[in-house]
């Protein structure tokens, strides 16, 4: 079993399937067989973006990691969010948090990262670029995941490869993501 999947745990299956069944959520497409990629989810414009995306990491049983501002990983909900995959990250100091991730991704054979690249649900004039600047630091794709609230579901992309031109990527990842509806609409970022 690759070390992106985590063993069966038909409890947090049974959970994520049931908070996706209760919400009206479904998963259209799929995480594609790499050993190691960036995954990027957009519009983060709510907290219930994240209920969904552990609900997804439970169905589909992915040995995720993802950043999270520090104060969510404060008792009594720290461990759970270390043991969900989370990472803390404070945004008031100044570390290299690319480098850091990178890193990462050299030290293990398998890694998932998982980003929202608005970096706060409130709107934004621009995306955060770290996701961008990991996966090419680190010599791995991006996998563009959308939640649509309109039609309530979660759009697994494309595999995006980075070409240096970060300019036109942006474009392209962002046209991925335009015609999806955020829970805040009025938050989204579509580069407009």
């Amino acid at each position: 079993m690759s070390g992106n999947y985590l063993p069966p745990n038909p409890l947090a299956e049974w959970l994520g399937r049931s908070v996706l069944k209760l919400m009206g959520w479904r998963i259209e497409g799929e995480f594609p067989k790499l050993d190691k990629f960036v995954a990027i989810g957009a519009h983060h414009t709510s907290n219930w973006d994240f209920v969904i995306f552990i609900a997804l990491k439970f169905v589909l049983r992915l040995n995720a990691r993802w950043f999270g501002k520090h104060s969510i990983f404060r008792w009594p909900f720290g461990g759970l969010m270390r043991a969900w995959g989370g990472i803390a990250i404070r945004r008031d100091r100044q570390r290299n948090t690319v480098e850091q991730a990178v890193q990462a991704f050299r030290e293990n054979r398998e890694f998932i990262l998982v980003l929202s690249p608005e970096g706060t649900r409130k709107k934004v004039e621009r995306w955060k670029m770290g996701f961008y600047h990991i996966a090419r630091g680190a010599g791995v794709p991006i996998v563009m995941g959308a939640v649509d609230y309109r039609n309530r579901r979660v759009v697994i992309g494309p595999t995006f490869y980075p070409t240096g031109d970060e300019q036109a990527d942006l474009a392209a990842m962002l046209a991925f993501f335009r015609p999806f509806e955020a829970k805040k609409p009025e938050c989204a970022f579509h580069g407009d």
